[in-house]
Order: C-alpha cells, then sequence, then structure tokens
C-alpha cells in the first residue's frame, strides 16, 4: 500500500481514477455489505442492563504528551473545581512526556495520581488508560489546555439522572475571546452527499440539558462502564481525531443518549498541543483519512454506504480539478484508509454487534424533535397542548388571504393550547407589528429570510419547496420542538413540507392553503414566453411528484374545501389524511355587518400582488370588464387595495375611474363601505378569504366560478356568479342598480360564513382533531420516560430575529475536542 501511495505521488492520480478507482470502489462496498450479512447471522451482543452511575463523586482525566506548560496554566483550575469533596480525584496520564511533567507534578500536585506511560499511547490511547485506572463511575476527560470553572463539575454530573445518558459535555469557549469560536460542545450532524457533516452551533436559546451529536473528548463527562463496554476510543484512529465523534456515535446506535450542558462552561487554547507538534499538512491527512475510517466502521446501512463510495468517487475528479479541500477526501486519504483492512473489519464488525438502531434513527435521535419524540412524555390528555406553529410569511399584519388564515387561526388557537410561533419575514421592517404576536403565544421567534432563489430547471423539488428550505432554520425547529415539549407541529404551506419529520408520537400537520401543482398548472394560460412556459411545465411536473410523495407522510394534510380534498385525492389515491373543516374560516365577530351607507357606485378590488393570479385578475377586471361596467354607470369607480405590487403597477392604474390605495392598516374599514366587492380570479387554487371577510362584513359579492371555488358546497344565492367579461360587466352593474337586491344578497353571504366559516368553530373543531391524533400514535410509542425533565420553572420565551449561528466545522478541523 505504502509503495501504491508513492506511485501515485510520482504519476498522479489520473490514471488511478481511471483505472482503478471505479473497480476498487464497488469491490470495498461489496466486501463491507458481505462482512455485515455475515454479522447478522451472529446477533448482536449483550451488554448489561443500563443503570444510574453513582454521581457523588467524578474521576478527572487529563491526558498529556509535552504539555507541562498548559499543567501550569490550567491545572489550578481543575484542583480548584475538586476541591471540597475528597471523593474527587484528578488523574493526569503522561504520554511519555520529555519535558518533566511527572517530575512538575509530583512536586506542585502531589494529591494528583499520575499514570506514567513509557511511550506515547496518543490521545485515546492515554485516555482509555486514565478510565482504566479510574476509581468512580463517571470519567470527566479534559484536555491539558481546557481551563474550567470553578462550578463546571456539578452540571454535568447531575446530567446522568437517567440510565441511558452515556455522556454529557460542557460548553466551551476559547480562552482567547478574539478567536472564532470553532467549537462550542453542542453539535449538529447531517447526512449530505454520502457524508456526516458535523457542525458546531451557537444557540443562545439552550440554556438546559439538550442532546448533541458528538461529545468533545477534550471536556465531557463519560459513564466510565458504558464507555468501557464500548471499548473506549478505538486504536483505529490513533494518533488523533474522531475518537470522540467515533464512541458517541456507537452509542446512540447503543441506544443510550448525549448530552451538552451549557451551564458547564471551559476554557480551550484550541490545538494547544497538537497544533503545535504536528504540520498542517500532516493534521489534514490524518482528519481526511479518519473521516473514512468513521465512516466505513459506523455506516451500516448499505444505501447510505455505497451513497459515500459514490460522493468519495467524484470527489476524487473535482479535487483533481479545483485543488484539496477538508470536505473531499483525496485518493490518497483512501488508501490509507483501506490500509488497516483487517484492524478496520474487527472494528467494524463490533460496532455493528453493540447497535440496536439503524444508521436513520442515529442520525435523527439527536436533532431536538426527534429526541422529544423518542424520549419525552408526550400526553394527549394535558390541559393544553403545546403547538408549534410554522409560517414561512409575515402573518401581521395579515396583508394576504392566507396571512388571514394564519393570524386568525393563531390567536384562536391561543385560546386553548400554547401556541409557540416561528415565522419567516420578509425583511426587518416587518418585525415591528409581528411582535404583537408576542402578547397572544406563548413563545415566538422571528426570522428574517434568507434571499430567495430564482425559478429554473433543476433538481426534483419544486422551486417553492427549494427556495423555502434552510438547515438553520430546521434547526431551530426542532430546538423548540424540544425545549417547548411540543406535541403538535403545525406547518403552512406546501413549500414547508420540507421539514416533514417522521415522528412517532408526536403529530404533524400541513395546511394547504393551495394546491400548488394545480395553481402552477392553471397559471400556466397565462404564460406566452416560450422560456418560461417550458420552466412552468418542468415546475408542475416537480410540483405534482413532490406534492403527491408528501402529502402522504402527515398525520394530516388541512385543505380548504371538500373541492380541494376530492381533487387532492384524485392524484393522491391512498395513504393520505386529506382534512377539510379544520383551518379555513374567518373570526366573524371581528366583522360589522353594515347593511346601509355604501357609497354608489363604489367597486372594491383586494388581493396580495406577490400571488400571480391577484395581477390577472386585476388586469382582466380593468381592461375587459370595468369599460362595460363604466359605460352603464359612468360614476362607478374602483378601489384597488393590495400590498408588494409589481413594478408598472400603479402606472398602470392612473385612469379614470380607478384609484390605488397600495396596502392598508384596516381592510374592514373599507369592506365597510363599498358597495360591491369584485374577485375576477381565473387562476389559482383554494378559498378566497377576502371573499369571506366580504361576506361577513356585508358587501355583495361578485366572482368567478374560480374564485368562488369551495364556497359553492351550500349554493350559489349568496353572490352573483359570472366567468366571461360581459356576464361579469353585467353582474356588477344589476347590483348597483339594484340596492335591495344587493342587501338581500349580503345578508344571506353572512348567513353562510355564520354556519360554516366561522374560526371560532373551526379551531375548536382543529384543537380536538390535534388530539385525537395523538390519542391515535400514542400506542405505537417507543418509550414513555423522559430523559431530560421539564424545568420547574419554564420561562416565557423573547420574540429574537436570529437566535443561533452554525460555526465550524470538522471539515475544517475545528471539532477535535483536543
Amino acid at each position: 500500500m505504502e509503495r501504491l501511495i508513492a506511485a501515485l505521488k510520482g504519476a498522479g492520480e489520473l490514471v488511478f481514477l481511471v483505472l482503478a478507482a471505479p473497480f476498487l470502489l464497488p469491490l470495498v462496498w461489496l466486501a463491507f455489505a458481505l462482512h455485515d450479512l455475515l454479522e447478522n447471522l451472529q446477533g448482536k451482543i449483550d451488554l448489561p442492563a443500563d443503570e444510574l452511575p453513582s454521581t457523588g463523586a467524578a474521576s478527572i482525566v487529563i491526558p498529556t504528551w509535552n504539555g507541562r506548560h498548559h499543567l501550569e496554566a490550567n491545572l489550578p483550575s481543575v484542583m480548584a473545581a475538586v476541591a471540597g469533596n475528597p471523593g474527587h480525584e484528578v488523574i493526569v496520564v503522561d504520554n511519555g512526556s520529555g519535558d518533566g511533567t511527572v517530575e512538575f507534578l509530583e512536586e506542585n500536585f502531589p494529591t494528583v495520581r499520575v499514570v506514567a506511560s513509557a511511550t506515547n499511547l496518543g490521545f485515546g490511547g492515554g485516555s482509555n488508560a486514565g478510565f482504566r485506572e479510574a476509581r468512580n463511575d463517571i470519567v470527566v476527560l479534559l484536555n491539558n489546555d481546557m481551563r474550567v470553572e470553578a462550578d463546571f463539575l456539578e452540571p454535568l454530573l447531575t446530567g446522568f439522572g437517567d440510565p441511558r445518558v452515556f455522556a454529557v459535555t460542557a460548553q466551551i469557549f476559547f480562552s482567547d475571546p478574539e478567536k472564532r469560536r470553532e467549537e462550542t460542545g453542542l453539535a449538529h450532524g447531517l447526512w449530505l452527499n454520502g457524508r456526516l457533516h458535523l457542525r458546531h452551533v451557537i444557540d443562545e436559546q439552550v440554556d438546559r440539558l439538550f442532546p448533541t451529536f458528538y461529545a468533545g473528548g477534550g471536556s465531557t463527562a463519560y459513564d466510565r462502564r458504558k464507555f468501557l463496554e464500548l471499548g473506549g476510543f478505538d486504536p483505529l484512529l490513533e494518533p488523533f481525531y474522531y475518537e470522540d465523534t467515533d464512541v458517541s456515535y456507537m452509542a446512540w446506535k447503543r441506544g443510550w443518549v448525549v448530552l451538552y450542558e451549557p451551564r458547564s462552561v471551559v476554557y480551550h487554547e484550541h490545538r494547544g498541543t497538537i497544533g503545535k507538534t504536528f504540520s498542517a499538512g500532516y493534521i489534514q491527512a490524518i482528519v481526511e483519512r479518519n473521516q473514512l475510517l468513521f465512516l466505513w466502521k459506523n455506516i451500516h446501512e448499505r444505501g447510505r454506504l455505497a451513497s459515500n463510495l459514490f460522493w468519495l468517487y467524484l470527489g476524487f475528479w473535482i479535487r483533481l480539478l479545483t485543488g484539496p479541500s477538508p470536505a473531499r477526501p483525496g485518493v490518497r486519504s483512501m488508501l490509507r484508509a483501506l490500509k488497516p483492512i483487517g484492524q478496520l473489519l474487527r472494528a467494524r464488525r463490533r460496532a455493528h454487534n453493540l447497535s440496536v438502531i439503524d444508521d436513520t434513527e442515529a442520525i435523527r435521535r439527536p436533532l431536538g424533535g426527534y429526541f422529544r419524540d423518542r424520549f419525552g412524555v408526550i400526553d394527549p390528555e394535558r390541559e393544553r397542548l403545546s403547538v408549534l406553529f410554522v409560517s414561512p410569511y409575515p402573518i401581521e399584519p395579515p396583508l394576504h388571504g392566507g396571512a388571514v388564515f394564519m393570524n386568525q387561526t393563531v390567536r384562536r388557537l391561543a385560546r386553548l393550547a400554547d401556541v409557540h410561533l416561528l415565522c419567516l419575514l420578509d425583511e426587518q421592517a416587518d418585525l415591528a407589528s409581528n411582535r404583537d404576536l408576542e402578547a397572544v403565544c406563548a413563545s415566538t421567534e422571528f426570522i428574517v429570510r434568507w434571499p430567495p432563489s430564482t425559478l429554473g430547471i433543476g433538481g426534483l423539488r419544486p422551486h417553492a419547496a427549494e427556495a423555502f428550505f434552510n438547515e438553520e432554520f430546521r434547526w431551530k425547529m426542532h430546538r423548540t420542538m424540544l425545549l417547548r415539549e411540543v406535541d403538535v407541529v403545525q406547518l403552512e404551506y406546501t413549500q414547508l413540507a420540507t421539514y416533514w419529520a417522521e415522528f412517532a408520537r408526536m403529530a404533524t400537520f400541513l395546511f394547504e392553503h393551495d394546491i400548488y401543482f394545480q395553481s402552477v398548472r392553471r397559471a400556466m394560460s397565462g404564460v406566452e414566453n416560450a422560456k418560461q412556459w417550458a420552466e412552468h411545465v418542468y415546475e408542475y411536473l416537480r410540483a405534482l411528484r413532490f406534492e403527491r410523495r408528501v402529502v402522504r407522510r402527515f398525520d394530516g394534510v388541512q385543505v380548504c374545501t371538500a373541492e380541494n380534498r376530492r381533487f387532492l385525492e384524485s392524484y393522491v389515491w391512498s395513504g393520505a389524511r386529506i382534512l377539510e373543516g379544520l383551518r379555513a374560516g374567518i373570526d366573524v365577530e371581528r366583522y360589522q355587518f353594515v347593511e346601509d351607507g355604501r357609497a354608489p357606485g363604489s367597486l372594491l378590488f383586494v388581493g396580495n400582488f406577490r400571488h400571480p393570479p391577484n395581477t390577472q385578475a386585476l388586469d382582466f377586471f380593468i381592461e375587459q370588464v370595468l369599460p362595460a361596467v363604466r359605460r352603464e354607470r359612468p360614476a362607478a369607480h374602483l378601489t384597488v387595495i393590495g400590498a408588494h405590487a409589481p413594478p408598472g403597477l400603479e402606472s398602470k392604474l392612473r385612469r379614470p375611474g380607478v384609484t390605488f390605495l397600495g396596502p392598508v392598516e384596516d381592510i374592514r374599514e373599507h369592506f365597510s363601505r363599498h358597495a360591491v366587492f369584485v374577485c375576477p380570479i381565473l387562476s389559482g387554487s383554494g378559498v378566497r378569504v377576502k371573499l369571506l371577510e366580504a361576506f361577513a362584513a356585508g358587501v355583495p359579492v361578485v366572482s368567478t366560478r374560480l374564485g368562488a371555488e369551495g364556497l359553492l358546497e351550500h349554493g350559489s344565492e349568496f353572490l352573483a356568479v359570472a366567468d366571461t367579461a360581459e356576464e361579469f360587466a353585467a353582474a356588477v352593474v344589476d347590483l348597483l342598480a339594484d340596492p335591495a337586491k344587493a342587501r338581500v344578497l349580503a345578508a344571506m353571504a353572512r348567513s353562510e360564513v355564520e354556519q360554516h366559516w366561522d374560526m371560532n368553530l373551526v379551531t375548536r373543531r382543529l384543537e380536538q382533531h390535534y388530539r385525537e391524533t395523538l390519542r391515535r400514535k400514542q400506542p405505537g410509542r417507543i418509550d414513555t420516560a423522559a430523559v431530560l425533565q421539564r424545568p420547574d420553572k419554564p420561562e416565557r420565551a423573547e420574540a429574537a430575529t436570529g437566535g443561533s449561528r452554525e460555526i465550524g466545522s470538522r471539515e475544517g478541523l475545528a471539532e477535535s475536542g483536543q
């Protein structure tokens, strides 16, 4: 193998990539797959039943190699932390140092136990030696360049309140506050492009015990028994890096948990030893090799392993063309990882036989929502359910129909349940108005959305879904689920369906304000440009594929009307719970029914122009309908209200008989004084909230049949329906000319909305359905015992515009914990 590596250095990697790698990598996959198949026949390794460790005292283990200067600076803080409890012990494992470390300790710290090795055992070997020497059930492993706060120990020990806890890790700050904080102790793992991407997260809202993907080896308390049962840090990964990730991942797969305790604080001089002893190139080579060894040892799902090898080979070519990158191991790193193949297979065999859950589950469990679902207490009979309500748009003030539905649902649901609102804002200026919801919800968090992507050809998910997906936002959702003890996740609009999670006991719902693929298809009729038409066709196909799949996953997909439900069911066929009557409605009592005193000849159009069907409808009305109306009724005047007007709209509306007001603070005032409301919608899907508002306020309505979609289940006598320009103009003129008829129509419309669309009734049904769904799911629960106990005094969350940042990465050599 060494000769092959040397040959590559001389001849380059191109020949190997072309001739050898396409054959070698499938052989690697086959070898691992056959190896795992044989291991399945042997069964799993049985370990003693989990039990609570004694937390009365801890053994602090500090491995060191030529680190006397670090011990001089940091050991006094450790000794101060253990003072007062004679059961604590401090063990320094000296890895054959040549700087007088042993003599220094004997002279200056006589109470410290020194375990001296004649050779350098490395970080993992030295740590393992310390674990074997420790007298206590809890071993706190510290780097020699780690300074601790005086009270750091107690929070770590109290974290072992459940027999499934494997490790509790501290919050890490850097000794130099000017340095970029590349490690924090709170780690997030994401499987993407054939490998695990690991990052440390700064999140000030995480103020108590919280799951972490792995515990940093130099700042963590371990259950000694569990650590040794897993085999400790694996010699396969010597001399350093990934040992802590490896043992933490094995613990998760064993069914144990790894926690982060932010109240325990340590300060790290990052790479205080390794960075001064080894070259950057050597460290990088070890990281790339160990990245592969970690994956090949621990990933046992054949699909993930195949994905890893595929992306590894693709990365070879990218690396050859663009240069080295920490994110893409090179050919030499692969060959170095394959060199100890016998040792690797033995390690893989042990990891495989120790695991009790699969890789998918192990990757999910450290994420907050999954952790709560698997280990939290979820009670459908609790007095007030906890609901995470996620909106992709600002909802205060409600400038469009979807915002009205969301706004009024949040306000009504908050009377029945604890609503935790997570809302994306279009810009920072939206924050002020949306803060009004702080007084309504149990907690709120507002985040200014990342720049939207542009519509284009590429990828299998529809543009709407891609534009609204962000990994940091997903982190915030899951963090909120755990900290706020969420029972129900309510996602708004199809574009948020990408945040679905496979919960066993929590409930997840999606409200399809409109059926996205249906809206895209209807909008195609108004597209004339060939390129745009092709993009819309492809978006329609992507949306159809995506929507048909995702609606099967949710515990319920809420739609506006029976018509929407039947349409969606005709495409999904089976396996989906599509629900009507749980979301669409308005708070009728907020709208005063005004029968008289309306301005003669006044027409009203309302619509948010970010929604293309509104722009199309307005064009149709002012170009084809309004001229015909004004020929019969010259005094007729149209008022247009709506936010996010596209460029050129305002100038287009500068014509006789038209006034454009833009967005208004309270639409109810205008509903109360106009004579006729017009809804000339030609595309789109779902219930038009503006029609429900018009019905409640007593303004008679003329609408296209498509505009009134979903509202005609109980007849059409409460509004005028017209589809052609001539019919529409005639219906408007008729109502302007006959106020008595208009009043009768308006009264019937008010009755319709009171009986079938009142948000009070709708929201009570929604809350009851949440409970029914939770009751149905509880028999399938995994565990009812909570790993994390409910805080005695949970604090009310403050609204925030940020809250967390993902920084640092394994690729940047930041997360060794050593």
